[in-house]
């Protein structure tokens, strides 16, 4: 059964790269999206709107997302293989393929490459904000291409390396990663409105990125010296600027990409009308371009790669020993 997880694993991670996310097949992730919303409203309603009722009721909605996301498949994935290892490895390929998600990243950020070819600002604006959680509209061109990159960079393992580490643990596990990370873009800020009860899913999502984030970074460093970009900014930038985030995690991959680069990312970003003061990561060794936007994806897929290579070592070495 472990050799078939394993399996079904690299399988995921092929369709991934051919198939993407059609739009044509409803995604597990916008089920866990919508579950997520319903239990905001209900506990609203049910927990005083207080400090502390908003962290209890924000911590409730955690466990019951978590639970249900995982138990579910889990129960699939077990029904399926005691049926038959075929039909279980499957559901499993299926599985990891719904968690990863390499293509749709690519595809959706060299949507606003398209556009900026075209030099079609607005639009390239519009592309953007389908794949970022701050303000489109005050963006400039450069300020475009920066977001994109970033988006890149920071989701090379959010969406893909993070999903595959707990892959390692079968199907389930990745849709419970995929369910804290869910939850953390849609109620992990640090707003008036979800200072409190997104809080335990952002301090969730950081503890499950926390060792991911890194191995994804090192992943990353490798990446760009088989690319032939600048291995030693990659390196001194990391070291230096992989702490620059309110975040634990998310300058990570962003300060390797920067480096390897040689460009300069992050800084100030408008969410919700508001300016968020934020570091500078990198430096600007150049100035950034469009093309920075297909180097990023090249970078993410090799990363990519070499984290699968990493992540089915393990599943095979777990598979000898047992």
């Amino acid at each position: 059964m472990l050799l078939y997880s394993t399996a079904a694993l690299a399988a995921g991670f092929i369709i991934d790269c051919f198939i993407g996310d059609p739009h044509c097949i409803p995604h597990p992730v916008c089920f866990i999206g919508k579950m997520i919303s319903f239990f905001e409203k209900t506990l609203r309603r049910i927990f005083r709107d207080t400090k502390n009722g908003q962290l209890l009721g924000g911590g409730i909605m955690t466990m019951l997302v978590l639970l249900i996301s995982f138990l579910i498949p889990l129960t699939v994935l077990i029904a399926a293989y005691k049926i038959n290892l075929w039909l279980g490895f499957m559901f499993e390929a299926i599985m990891c393929w719904q968690c990863i998600a390499a293509k749709s990243l690519k595809k959706e950020s060299m949507m606003v490459y398209s556009d900026l070819m075209e030099d079609d600002i607005e639009k390239a604006k519009h592309s953007l904000s389908m794949i970022v959680g701050r303000d489109t509209e005050p963006l400039d061109k450069k300020g475009v291409i920066k977001a994109a990159v970033e988006t890149v960079a920071e989701n090379t393992s959010d969406g893909v390396v993070a999903p595959m580490m707990f892959l390692i643990f079968g199907g389930a596990a990745g849709f419970l990663y995929k369910a804290v990370n869910t939850m953390d873009s849609m109620v992990g800020y640090k707003n008036e409105r979800y200072l409190y009860f997104g809080r335990c899913s952002a301090k969730a999502d950081d503890f499950l990125n926390y060792i991911p984030a890194r191995v994804s970074a090192y992943m990353m460093i490798f990446a760009s010296w088989l690319l032939g970009m600048d291995l030693k900014n990659a390196v001194k930038i990391h070291r230096r600027d992989s702490k620059k985030h309110s975040s634990p995690n998310s300058a990570q991959t962003e300060s390797v990409c920067a480096g390897a680069l040689g460009v300069k990312l992050a800084g100030d970003a408008c969410y919700f009308g508001k300016l968020v003061k934020k570091p500078e990561i990198g430096d600007s060794l150049r100035e950034i371009e469009i093309e920075d936007i297909k180097r990023a994806n090249r970078l993410m897929y090799l990363t990519s790669v070499l984290a699968l290579i990493l992540c089915l070592a393990v599943k095979l070495i777990i598979w000898v020993i047992l």
